[in-house]
Order: structure tokens, then sequence, then C-alpha cells
């Protein structure tokens, strides 16, 4: 089963997109970027999804340190987003989702990103 990391400092979102990719994904929720580098030592996701606005560090940040780091510059990275004109693509994000999120939207959004980034299943 394919691991997602959810970075998001509101809990609703974390809740949200655990309920909505849990069926289908190993789905682990943090509620900082300080916390997903902890994690990433110990587990290698298929894909993260991230927050932009975050204390301490904001997903921007994160992301830069995420493609810097060899062990992690190609797991795909979609920006959860309050503003739809904040695009990551410049900054090597694969995607982003406008938040709030539909589930519909999310499920698909995210199985996609797992199909191309991983075609062997």
């Amino acid at each position: 089963m394919k691991t997602i990391f959810v970075v998001d400092d509101t809990d609703t979102n974390l809740v949200m997109a655990r309920e909505a990719l849990g069926n289908d994904f190993r789905v682990l929720t943090m509620p900082s970027a300080a916390k997903m580098f902890n994690l990433l030592n110990k587990i290698m996701p298929d894909l993260i999804l991230l927050d932009i606005e975050m204390p301490e560090m904001d997903g921007f940040t994160a992301l830069e340190k995420l493609k810097q780091n060899e062990q992690t510059a190609k797991i795909p990275v979609v920006f959860l987003t309050a503003h739809a004109e904040a695009h990551g693509t410049q900054l090597s994000a694969d995607d982003f989702i406008t938040k709030p999120f539909s589930v519909p939207a999310l499920q698909n959004r995210v199985a996609e990103l797992i199909k191309q980034s991983h075609p062997e299943g």
C-alpha cells in the first residue's frame, strides 16, 4: 500500500485528508514540516500533501529542503493552499489543490499522481 504524508497545521484538513484517502492509501498526518522531516528519517512516502502557510517552516521552505536532499528530491509534492494563485510549480511542486478541497477532487488528483510517479503499480 502506498504511503502519503499530509502536512497541515489545521486539524480539520488532516482529518478530512485521512478520511478521503485512508481506504486506498496509508495516510500519515503531521501538523508541521519539522515533524515531517523527523518522520522522513524512518519512512519514505510515495507522495506528500503539503500546506503552504504553516508556522515555523512554510511549505515553500519545506519543498526547497525536500528537493535539496537526494533521498527526498523525487517524492511528488502537492501543495495544499487556500490561495489559488499560489501555484507551486515554479518551485517543483507537482501539483496544487485549493482548500477547502473536495474529497473526490483530492482522491482523483492523488490517485493520478501516484499512478504517474509509480507506473509499476
